[in-house]
């Protein structure tokens, strides 16, 4: 394993005024720990870049060093919503410069940003999603946990932070109802369906038990080490499941979640009613399965109807 590298201190006039503005998220816009530490990774990085040129202070950083930052990002082979995020950020650190009163002009105003078209969400069809749900081993203590958190991902389509931060006292199995804490640190409740609801019952009864240890707290679905399970290790778990329900195109954990908004949508619910069971603050955000729902109606007819092939 590497050393991490040590972070280059930066002069006070760009560090001290980047930690005022992270405390102001945590602590007035309520995001989380990780959209915060999102926040500071770029704008740590656009610092650094900044005191590079021989800026000490976000006083003398002006529209010039912001284009030159992208454009270095850009030759560094960042992708378009890397660069859009990046800026993003820059953008949201000046407003704040601006409204503090440390400067009376925003420096990202006329910057530009790349253009981004944004993508539409992969596709499982539900053959598929079944068939993910249940390629783990229920035979042993990993196989319960692993089913279990398939099919409450696809079955209420909770975010992979939210799945693996879930809580004991979060579960209402009596009434088939999750409280999840989503971004923003925001509450919602999401119905829980029959088979999730089973497969969570069963990994409780046979599963969780045996990888309870001494240090383990409240957390539901838990590590060889008796800790919250992290989302790395899940990924690690459904890349597994995909392999052995025979499933040959890339299958990512967030992708549980898309299958579960499109196949809604397929069966007639109404967007806002996705909206609310994802936790989207803008439905903008939910009308991309839309997209991925004409995608998947425009497949079917291609393959399926006899004028529908191109020749």
């Amino acid at each position: 394993m590497r050393p991490r590298r040590p972070k280059p201190n930066l002069p006070e006039g760009l560090a001290e005024p980047v930690e005022a503005f992270l405390a102001h998220l945590s602590l007035e816009r309520g995001l989380s720990s990780h959209t915060a530490a999102a926040y500071e990774g770029d704008l740590r990085q656009l610092a650094e870049r900044c005191a590079r040129a021989g800026r000490a202070a976000w006083a003398e950083v002006g529209r010039t060093e912001l284009e030159g930052f992208v454009r270095w990002l850009d030759r560094r082979g960042c992708s378009a919503a890397t660069l859009a995020r990046k800026l993003s950020a820059a953008r949201a650190l000046a407003g704040f410069l601006v409204r503090s009163g440390a400067r009376r002009d925003d420096f990202s105003e006329l910057t530009r940003g790349p253009r981004h078209r944004r993508r539409l969400p992969g596709m499982l069809s539900p053959e598929e999603a079944a068939a993910l749900v249940s390629a783990p081993d229920t035979s042993t203590p990993h196989g319960l946990r692993d089913r279990a958190m398939l099919e409450l991902m696809y079955g209420s389509g909770l975010r992979v932070s939210e799945l693996c931060g879930l809580e004991l006292q979060a579960l209402d199995l009596g009434e088939a109802m999750v409280r999840v804490r989503g971004k923003g640190s925001k509450d919602r409740v999401v119905p829980v369906g029959a088979s999730a609801s089973a497969a969570i019952a069963a990994y409780l009864k046979a599963g969780r038990p045996a990888l309870v240890r001494r240090t383990t707290g409240s957390a539901v679905f838990l590590s060889e080490r008796g800790q919250a399970l992290s989302r790395k290790t899940f990924w690690v778990g459904v890349r597994t499941a995909a392999r052995r329900a025979g499933i040959a195109k890339p299958v990512k954990p967030h992708l549980l979640r898309h299958a579960f908004a499109t196949h809604l949508l397929g069966g007639g619910a109404d967007l806002r009613s996705i909206q609310e069971l994802l936790g989207h603050a803008d439905i903008a955000t939910t009308q991309v399965y839309t997209g991925v729902e004409r995608a998947a109606l425009a497949e079917s007819h291609r393959r399926h109807h006899p004028r529908g092939r191109r020749r």
